[in-house]
């Protein structure tokens, strides 16, 4: 059925077309992809400037707030707003970064929560598909953040979204000076910190491990600095066959955090 027209000839019934050419506000961003989009939708901290879709991407959209009204355009025409390379599945959003957390605010949070969940804390890994699909991870094991640095550290990008599969809106990203005064303020707060490393000599999986803890991983190759490592409590290893010698980074946290996760799980029921 042809959708009637108004004397500009304009279709009726459908949202209006803002031009592509309109400017991306200083510090936004397109976010792109299924589950970033959707996860950005369902997050009240989360500014969007606007949301662009397919017609076939419109017909599942969440309800949305009335300021905020798709346009809806083909796939070439979102592709050349959010990247030649984005894989944006038919919608892409114009986003603020998210608000900063403090790593204070998060600690008051936690401790004040009475039980604590894992912090995941980056040493200088800049990948940002490694970080996104570690912030998958740590959505799915129950992880309260992830820290990083504000130097040699990835940052809240597209493609970090689109790798963490809508889990860059569920899990703060906090980003600190100095890794390793923010180390000690986390233990400070209580927490026990275990630091990945393919040298150490204790394995996770025969270490009992319980309370507020932090887990520590290493950029690939180099791993974690000599500085990271001293400010460690304990530093432990994945088990794993000698024919191979480490995993992908983002492989071996989500192996490391499912441990911690179970181990919790366990120690809350005993």
């Amino acid at each position: 059925m042809k959708h009637p027209r108004t004397k500009t000839g304009k279709p009726q019934g459908q949202p209006a077309r803002a031009p592509s050419s309109t400017p991306v506000p200083a510090g936004y961003y397109w976010l792109y992809g299924w589950h970033a989009v959707h996860a950005a939708l369902g997050n009240p901290a989360r500014r969007i400037a606007r949301l662009v879709c397919t017609l076939s991407s419109e017909r599942d959209l969440p309800n949305l707030p009335k300021a905020l009204k798709p346009e809806i355009r083909d796939s070439k025409e979102i592709t050349a707003l959010a990247g030649s390379d984005a894989v944006h599945q038919g919608i892409a959003a114009l986003v603020a970064p998210l608000p900063t957390l403090e790593l204070f605010e998060l600690l008051a949070l936690e401790t004040n929560s009475g039980s604590p969940r894992t912090l995941l804390i980056l040493d200088h890994i800049t990948d940002p598909h490694n970080v996104g699909a570690m912030l998958r991870s740590a959505a799915a094991f129950n992880v309260a953040a992830i820290i990083t640095t504000k130097d040699h550290g990835a940052h809240e990008s597209a493609v970090m979204a689109k790798a963490a599969c809508g889990a860059l809106d569920k899990v703060p990203l906090i980003e600190v000076t100095n890794l390793a005064s923010a180390m000690r303020e986390i233990k400070a707060a209580g927490y026990w910190i275990y630091g990945l490393d393919g040298r150490a000599e204790r394995a996770l999986h025969a270490h009992s491990i319980s309370g507020a803890c932090a887990l520590v991983m290493g950029a690939e190759g180099s791993g974690m600095r000599r500085l990271t490592a001293d400010h460690c409590d304990v530093l432990i290893k994945l088990a794993m066959d000698a024919r191979m010698e480490s995993l992908n980074v983002s492989n071996a946290a989500a192996i490391a955090l499912y441990h911690l996760y179970v181990s919790s799980i366990e120690a809350s029921t005993t």
